[in-house]
């Protein structure tokens, strides 16, 4: 059985997520690509002091190895701006965001080698990721990690960040935020499904 406070958790991560891959469905459909401000979510303390306006944040696959290849291959082979746009574009345009249950709940971000910011957060190991648009908010309180060049969700930030910015800042720092869904919170608030009956 699944504690009540434990589902409330997972019906708030199911909703932020659903959220979320409406928010880029319609960037990537209707606008071009260009980040709302739903994928670009304040940067808090743990105290609630403001760090950053907005940071823009990716949304990696459960498994991103195939996207990523995919991404990576979409960059290597022109070495025009244009080409690569509309190529990502007309891929995360199709079925991409689709299915929230595909993907992680930990954003990454993508940063400069000498970025204060992120110094900042890493040495914190904890901040608040604030979104909001569309009278829709989610406050999460998240660890911070440095992510290794190797790892998967390392490369599918930069090679999805390379397909739009043509001129990617040399060795990049790549953050991972985990958040904290017990301590999160959404207004409007999110309410667990009710708990199904068995039949007689």
């Amino acid at each position: 059985m699944i504690a009540p406070d434990q589902r409330v958790a997972d019906a708030l991560r199911d909703h932020f997520l659903a959220w979320q891959c409406r928010l880029r469905q319609k960037a990537v459909r209707q606008d071009g690509g260009r980040p709302s401000p739903g994928m670009r979510p304040a940067l808090l303390t743990a105290a609630g002091e403001p760090l950053a306006d907005g940071v823009t944040v990716i949304l990696v696959e459960l498994d991103p190895a195939t996207t990523t290849a995919q991404f990576r291959h979409m960059v290597r082979r022109t070495q025009d701006p244009r080409q690569r746009y509309e190529a990502a574009i007309k891929f995360l345009a199709s079925a991409y965001y689709q299915h929230p249950e595909n993907f992680t709940d930990r954003p990454t971000a993508l940063f400069t080698a000498d970025s204060a910011l992120a110094r900042g957060l890493f040495a914190a190991r904890i901040c608040v990721l604030a979104f909001q648009q569309y009278g829709q908010s989610y406050r999460l309180p998240c660890t911070v990690a440095r992510l290794a060049e190797r790892s998967a969700l390392w490369q599918a930030t930069y090679w999805h960040n390379a397909l739009f910015n043509p001129a990617m800042p040399p060795e990049p720092q790549v953050l991972a935020f985990t958040p904290d869904w017990s301590m999160a919170t959404a207004f409007p608030p999110v309410e667990a499904p009710p708990r199904p009956t068995r039949g007689w």
